[in-house]
């Protein structure tokens, strides 16, 4: 577990293009984007990375796709 800016995780070649499950993120209050957090896993197939989520200790992560011209925005969900 590495923690990482969005930046750096947008430009990493083994993240970028990936769905990526962060843990311990900060946000910024304003946009509510994603800054940093502590990267647990990624995959290319969101179900897969989701699978695997709910299967680990890791049960409380949030998932963004990395994509450097989309800010990670925190989503709601009911």
């Amino acid at each position: 577990m590495t923690r990482m800016t969005w930046e750096e995780i947008c430009q990493h070649e083994d993240l970028k293009g990936r769905w990526i499950a962060m843990d311990d993120c900060s946000f910024d209050e304003a946009t509510g984007n994603a800054m940093a957090g502590n990267v647990v896993d990624s995959d290319s197939d969101l179900a897969e990375l989701c699978t695997r989520m709910r299967e680990s200790e890791w049960t409380n992560c949030s998932i963004f796709f990395a994509d450097a011209e989309t800010p990670a925005r925190r989503q709601s969900f009911n």
